[in-house]
């Protein structure tokens, strides 16, 4: 994938050669308000229309419109120090600023001149045309799929806006666990001592050096028999993990396959509180996150389950849907209800939780400035959030708080945003490395065989 300014490569390039300019979309504001600052070294035009339409999101609750009031007072700064009209150039992050309503619509006649898009095309179209010395590259930076399209179809240069996600091998996304064929001597020894060095007993093993903390292992013997051992990396060991029956003793849940049993791992640990589960529908995601927190509050380890779930998907935002926040929020809490009946086989236990607070609901468009303590965070459909929204929600933990992020990166429905850039990816990637966190990706699902078949060939 091509890069543009955004990488931090072409980052420091640009110091060493012409500044770039780049045309600003209203989405990549309002999907990141530090937008600007990451395009050091370069001159950025923000067309007129763009501030029209950010003006229409200033009153909204959550990030849209904390981040469109951002960019507002941060124009609205800018103008002490100069004309937005002519240009004002930010020492800070090295940038020229410049708001334009500067036009040419020559060879775009295809092009309807009173929709905003296009208008941002014309805009460019202007500096291509008549700055073409001073700026031999002007670029449109948006996270709208459509609009690059007709940018290159116009002949108008255009890229996504990568400054979250640059870093992500798109060919080798973490998993959380691998497995490795190995001699069966080195299985013995994992078991007779319950553990493996890394630096010694495995040093014949590049795969296992490569492991981050948290990460999960399954060695076979290589000689075609069943033995076989299911372990985790702990600062310079891997260790062996509970047994099955131990873990369901913890937890009363029957794991159904060792992906199960790695998330079981995680769920249950004290000492790992950021725990991210992806993977297909109807492979145990919800199921675990749930029991597991239940199990929390039954040992009286934890004291409620916040849950919570983009809602951008609808189209719509809470306040259209009639009632209480918890009767808005119904329609997002079916997989959690769903649990419940499927689990006791009426709502009852549900019912009677939601009376005691021990099960809040929390719309992320409403979580800012709250603070959850002694609490199990269930952000579902996690895909579905940019990684500004998942830090919101991660940031609000207190003490003795569990966060886990569900979700399949498979199933993205929140526009602008890709299997790669979405907010659960970015924070699985940027985060795989902390001892704190850990991650497990499903690739078998149990809701019935039709589901497998159709996640798998659809």
């Amino acid at each position: 994938m091509e890069k543009t300014l955004e990488t931090s490569q072409e980052v420091k390039s640009c110091q060493e050669s012409r500044r770039k300019l780049f045309v600003i979309d209203t989405s990549v504001l309002l999907y990141d308000k530090n937008a600007i600052f990451n395009m050091k070294g370069n001159d950025i035009v923000i067309p007129l229309v763009v501030l029209e339409e950010i003006d229409k999101f200033k009153t909204r609750e959550g990030l849209l419109g904390e981040y469109a009031r951002f960019i507002n007072r941060f124009l609205d700064d800018l103008r002490e120090i100069g004309s937005l009209n002519e240009g004002v150039y930010y020492e800070k992050s090295d940038v020229n600023i410049k708001v334009s309503s500067d036009n040419c619509w020559d060879g775009l006649e295809g092009l309807e001149r009173n929709y905003n898009d296009n208008v941002i095309i014309s805009n460019a179209n202007y500096y291509s045309k008549f700055n073409s010395e001073k700026y031999p590259k002007v670029k449109v930076i948006t996270k709208d799929i459509n609009l690059r399209v007709k940018c290159d179809a116009v002949g108008i240069s255009a890229g996504d806006y990568y400054a979250d996600y640059e870093f992500v091998q798109e060919d080798n996304l973490y998993q959380g666990h691998i497995d490795l064929l190995v001699d069966p001597d080195l299985i013995n020894r994992a078991y007779s001592g319950n553990h493996l060095k890394l630096h010694s007993d495995l040093e014949d093993y590049p795969e296992c050096l490569a492991m981050v903390e948290n990460e999960f292992i399954s060695l076979r013997s290589n000689n075609g028999n069943s033995q076989s051992c299911l372990m985790m990396r702990r600062g310079d060991n891997l260790v062996i993990l509970e047994s099955k029956q131990e873990l369901y003793k913890q937890s009363e849940i029957e794991a159904k396959n060792k992906e199960q049993i790695y998330a079981l791992e995680l769920l249950l640990s004290d000492d790992i509180p950021l725990v991210t589960l992806t993977g297909i529908p109807g492979s145990g995601k919800t199921y675990l996150a749930l029991m597991t927190a239940l199990k929390c509050i039954e040992k009286e380890n934890k004291k409620r389950i916040i849950f919570t779930r983009p809602i951008q998907t609808v189209g719509k935002d809470i306040g259209f849907l009639p009632g209480t926040i918890n009767e808005k929020m119904t329609p997002w809490l079916a997989p959690i209800v769903d649990n419940f009946r499927n689990q006791f086989g009426d709502l009852t236990y549900f019912d009677m939780m939601m009376e005691r607070g021990q099960i809040d609901v929390a719309p992320l468009s409403h979580i800012r400035g709250r603070s959850f303590n002694d609490a199990v965070i269930i952000v579902d459909e996690a895909q579905n959030a940019t990684v500004h929204e998942l830090k919101t929600v991660i940031t609000r933990t207190g003490k003795n708080s569990k966060v886990v992020l569900l979700g399949d990166i498979e199933q993205v429905d929140l526009p602008y945003v890709s299997k790669y850039s979405n907010g659960l990816t970015i924070v699985i990637e940027k985060l795989k490395e902390e001892s704190l966190t850990g991650h497990v990706n499903f690739k078998k699902g149990y809701r019935s065989e039709l589901a497998n078949i159709v996640a798998e060939r659809l």
